[in-house]
C-alpha cells in the first residue's frame, strides 16, 4: 500500500508540474515542451532525485502507449479531409517518400557523426521521421499562416506518426531478428499498414454511426464513447497483429473527424484537453529517464545530427514532395523549416529503450540521449523563429469572413483561397456550406448577423468582412453587429438594390451594386473596348495594391523601373492622397501602388516594390 502511495503521489507531483508548465507556455509564448523538459529534468534522479519512471515498472510502458493514442487521436479528430484537396498529393509523399528519405538520411547522419552503431543509427532515423503534431498544432495556432500551410503540416504530423511507428517496429524486429529474409521484413510492415487502415476504417464508421444513431450517447457520454472507441481501436488492431495499433487510431479518428456526428466540436475540446494531460506526463517523464553523461556523450555529434536534419534533410524532403503542388516557393520554404519532433518519436525512443534494455542490447541510452538532443533543439530553434520566418516569407493570411455562401460568396472565397488568404464562409443553407466545402473552403452554417456564430467563425481574428448574400437588410445587419459588436472597420458588402447603397456608406461600409457594375461594365464594351479588355481581369489577370517596402527602389522615378510585360502602375496613394502616375513621378517609402495586368506580372512586380 505504501509503494502504492508513493507512485499515486508522484504522478500528482508530475501532473501539477504538467500544468505548472502549460500556464508557462501560455503566458511566454514559448513551446510548453520546453517548460515540461525542464520540469522533467530537475525533478529527476541527476538534480531532485524526486521522480524515478523506472518506479512505475510495466505501468511505464502502458502510460507511454495509452499516451501515445490519446495524442494521435486527438490529432487525427482535428484534421479536416476538406482542406486536404490542395496538397493531398504533397501529404501522400510526404508520409511516405518523405518519411523513407528522412529515416535513410537521419540515419546515415546519426551513424557517422555520433558513431553509434548501423542497428541503432537505423532504429534513430525511424523514431526521428516523424514530426508529430503535438507541437506542430500549438506552433500553428501561435503562428496563424496560411490554411493549406497550416493543413499541410498538420496532416503530416498526424499520418506520419503511425507510419513512423510501424516503421521503427520493423527496424526493432530486424534488430531482435537478424536472420529474417527481406521477404518477411516487408511483410510484416505491409500486412501491419492493412489491418491498421482497415482496423480503424471499419471502428471509425461504427464509432460515427453510433453517436449519430444512438439515443444514449447523449453530449454527456459521448466523450466517454469516443475515448473508450479510441482504446477498442488499437486493442483490436493489436490483437490481430502487433504493431498496427496506433495506425488504426490515427485511421479511426479521421474517419469519426470527418463524419457528420452530433457533440463533435465538444468531443474535440475534450480530447484536446485529455491530450494534454498525457503530453505533461510523456515529456516529464522522458527528460527524467535522461542521464546527463549520456546526453554529454554524444556531443557535438547530437548537435550535428539535429542541424543537418534541420537545415538538409528536412528542406530536401518538402521540395522533393512538393514538387508540381499549388505551394509557392515562399510556403514551400516555410514548411522546409517547420518540423519538430514531439510526444512520439518520445514515447517510442522511452519504448524501445526499455526493451532493448530488458533484452540485453546496447545502444539504447544513445538513443534515448540523441532523440532528447533533437527535440529540444528542433522546437528551440524552429518554435522561437516560426514567426519571424512566417512574416519574412509572407505566409500569414488575412482573415476574411465572407457571410453568404451562395454563387458571389463562394467564386470570391475561391479566388481569394487560391490567394493563400484564410477565408471562412457563413450561410443559413446547408446545401450552399456543402457546396463551399467540396472546393476546399472552410463554411459554417449560422445566422451571420448573430454575434455569437460571428464569434464562432473567427471574427475577432478576421481583418475583412464581406457581406454577400441576396438581402440588403441582412448584409446591412451584418455590417451592423460586427462594427458594433466586434469593432471591425474594414466592412465590404453587396449592394442588390442601387438605391439602398447611400444607406450603406453613410455608416462607413465599402458597398457595390452588382446592378449598376454590369450597367457600367456594358457600357464600357460598347463604348471603350479596348480599355475594357485591359481591365478584365476576372480570367487569367489581377490587380493588387501594395505598400512600398524596398529601399532600393526609393526615390527612383517610375520610367527608371522595370516592370515586367503585360504589368500597368495604375495608381499610386502617397501623402498628399491617390494621384495616376506618370514617367517623372517618384517613389516613396510607404506609398500605396496599385499594379494592373496579367496574373504572372502582377504577382512580379510586387516583387520590386516589397
Amino acid at each position: 500500500m505504501e509503494q502504492a502511495t508513493q507512485l499515486l503521489l508522484t504522478l500528482i507531483l508530475v501532473l501539477a508540474a504538467g500544468v505548472v508548465a502549460q500556464v508557462l507556455s501560455e503566458k511566454s509564448r514559448i513551446p510548453s515542451i520546453v517548460f515540461l523538459l525542464t520540469a522533467g529534468i530537475i525533478m529527476g534522479p541527476e538534480v531532485a532525485g524526486i521522480l524515478y519512471p523506472n518506479q512505475f515498472g510495466v505501468g511505464l510502458e502502458v502510460i507511454v502507449t495509452l499516451s501515445v493514442i490519446i495524442v494521435v487521436f486527438e490529432g487525427g479528430i482535428n484534421l479536416d479531409l476538406h482542406y486536404l484537396k490542395v496538397v493531398s498529393k504533397s501529404i501522400m509523399k510526404l508520409i511516405t517518400l518523405g518519411v523513407f528519405i528522412t529515416f535513410i538520411f537521419s540515419a546515415i547522419a546519426a551513424y557517422f557523426l555520433v558513431a553509434i552503431s548501423l542497428q541503432m543509427a537505423l532504429l534513430f532515423g525511424a523514431i526521428i521521421a516523424a514530426t508529430g503534431p503535438t507541437v506542430i498544432s500549438p506552433l500553428m495556432k501561435q503562428v496563424k499562416v496560411r490554411r493549406r500551410v497550416s493543413t499541410l503540416l498538420e496532416a503530416e504530423g498526424v499520418l506520419n506518426d503511425p507510419i513512423s511507428v510501424i516503421l521503427a517496429s520493423v527496424v526493432f524486429m530486424a534488430i531482435i531478428s537478424p536472420n529474417a529474409p527481406l521477404e518477411q521484413v516487408l511483410f510484416w510492415f505491409s500486412s501491419r499498414a492493412g489491418v491498421g487502415i482497415l482496423t480503424g476504417i471499419i471502428c471509425g464508421a461504427i464509432t460515427a454511426f453510433t453517436l449519430k444513431r444512438a439515443t444514449l450517447v447523449n453530449k454527456r457520454y459521448a466523450h466517454i464513447f469516443t475515448i473508450t472507441m479510441a482504446l477498442v481501436t488499437f486493442a483490436v488492431a493489436e490483437l490481430m497483429i502487433s504493431e498496427s495499433g496506433i495506425l488504426a487510431v490515427a485511421i479511426a479518428a479521421i474517419t469519426i473527424g470527418n463524419s457528420e456526428i452530433p457533440h463533435k466540436e465538444s468531443i474535440r475540446e475534450f480530447k484536446g484537453d485529455l491530450a494534454l494531460i498525457v503530453l505533461s506526463v510523456i515529456f516529464i517523464l522522458l527528460a527524467a529517464m535522461l542521464r546527463f553523461d549520456g546526453v554529454f556523450s554524444i556531443g557535438l555529434g547530437g548537435v550535428l545530427t539535429a542541424l543537418s536534419l534541420m537545415l538538409i534533410i528536412r528542406p530536401v524532403v518538402v521540395f522533393i514532395s512538393t514538387q508540381g503542388s499549388t505551394l509557392t516557393q515562399n510556403e514551400k520554404i516555410f514548411v522546409s523549416g517547420i518540423g519538430p519532433r514531439g510526444v512520439v518519436p518520445a514515447s517510442m525512443a522511452m519504448y524501445f529503450a526499455i526493451k532493448l534494455g530488458k533484452l540485453g542490447v546496447s545502444g539504447s541510452e544513445a538513443i534515448m540521449g540523441l532523440v532528447f538532443i533533437i527535440i529540444v533543439l528542433t522546437i528551440l530553434i524552429q518554435g522561437t523563429y516560426a514567426r519571424y520566418l512566417a512574416k519574412k516569407l509572407e505566409v500569414i493570411p488575412m482573415g476574411i469572413l465572407i457571410v453568404g455562401a451562395g454563387g458571389v460568396g463562394r467564386l470570391l472565397a475561391e479566388r481569394l483561397e487560391k490567394k493563400g488568404e484564410d477565408v471562412t464562409l457563413i450561410d443559413t443553407k446547408e446545401s450552399n456550406c456543402k457546396r463551399a466545402m467540396q472546393l476546399g473552403i472552410k463554411a459554417i452554417v449560422g445566422d451571420g448577423g448573430n454575434a455569437d456564430m460571428l464569434k464562432k467563425a473567427g471574427i475577432e481574428r478576421a481583418k475583412f468582412l464581406v457581406a454577400a448574400t441576396d438581402k440588403d437588410d441582412t448584409n446591412l445587419l451584418v455590417c451592423q453587429v460586427s462594427k458594433s459588436k466586434f469593432g471591425l472597420e474594414n466592412l465590404v458588402a453587396r449592394v442588390n438594390n442601387p438605391e439602398n447603397l447611400q444607406a450603406f456608406e453613410d455608416l462607413g461600409i465599402k458597398a457595390m451594386s452588382p446592378v449598376l457594375s454590369t450597367a457600367v461594365i456594358l457600357e464600357d464594351m460598347i463604348e471603350r473596348p479596348e480599355i475594357f479588355s485591359l481591365m478584365e481581369i476576372g480570367r487569367g489577370g489581377d490587380i493588387i495594391e501594395v505598400v512600398v517596402s524596398n529601399p532600393k527602389i526609393v526615390g527612383k522615378k517610375i520610367s527608371e523601373l522595370k516592370l515586367p510585360k503585360d504589368s500597368l502602375m495604375v495608381l499610386i496613394k502617397g501623402k498628399e492622397g491617390y494621384f495616376v502616375p506618370h514617367g517623372d513621378a517618384i517613389v516613396q517609402m510607404g506609398d500605396s501602388v496599385t499594379i494592373l495586368g496579367g496574373e504572372k506580372a502582377v504577382r512580379e512586380a510586387i516583387k520590386l516594390f516589397d
